[in-house]
């Protein structure tokens, strides 16, 4: 197994951002889990990622690039995972909202730990729905050990079971800017909430959490 630093242009900004790629892998074969796939009820709320508006396919959101997902690669978006149910429903729901907007054919949730689908039971899904190259997305904010060890890690050894799948893990979400509109958005969406023009958002939906305290 060997490391690769890539360097890969970001569609939305000047510079490159640093990611990981591992290739190597070791024949063996274990039965694919089925895993079901939740949905949790929620007000559906027309916030930033609903107003970017529709996907084009190879490229991502309102974007095109030649060197973009195909129809043979696959895409794993992974949070780090929670002992609390509605929270990895959360990830679901974000998967199924990213593979329509960006229109890519294989996309599939993974928790790093206490949830599942695992990193490997997504790896497995990806190559079964035809698969020949996994990008790995961690949906983490900053580089971590997460993102330097643990989800490499897991990763190659998810892919020692697919002798010929490369893959790659990408940079996590880091300092994008378009990240300044969607905090930007999330603080003026409680901030009307607490008005009272709207309902609770998908996070603090039951919680009665959004709202302003004293001592």
């Amino acid at each position: 197994m060997s490391f690769e630093s890539l360097s890969l242009p970001h569609p939305n900004a000047p510079q490159t951002q640093s990611c990981l790629r591992v290739v190597g892998s070791e024949a063996g074969t274990n039965p694919v889990p089925k895993i079901l796939k939740l949905t949790l009820g929620r007000p559906k709320i027309k916030s930033l990622a609903v107003r970017m508006g529709s996907g084009t396919s190879n490229g991502g959101i309102g974007k095109k690039n030649p060197h973009g997902i195909g129809e043979n690669d696959g895409v794993i978006i992974v949070d780090h995972g929670s002992r609390r149910k509605e929270s990895n429903l959360m990830l679901n729901e974000f998967v199924a909202m990213f593979k329509d907007k960006t229109g890519y054919p294989i996309v599939e949730p993974a928790h790093m730990e206490l949830a599942d689908p695992s990193i490997k039971d997504a790896f497995d899904i990806c190559v079964q729905q035809g698969a020949k190259r996994v990008v790995v997305s961690p949906f983490f904010l900053f580089p971590g050990r997460h993102w330097h060890q643990d989800i490499p890690s897991l990763t190659a050894e998810a892919a020692k079971e697919h002798p010929g799948v490369s893959y790659l893990v990408t940079a996590p979400l880091g300092l994008h800017e378009l990240l300044v509109d969607v905090v930007n958005d999330r603080i003026n969406y409680c901030l009307s909430h607490v008005a009272g023009d709207v309902k609770e958002c998908e996070v603090c939906v039951g919680t009665k959490k959004c709202k302003f305290t004293s001592q």
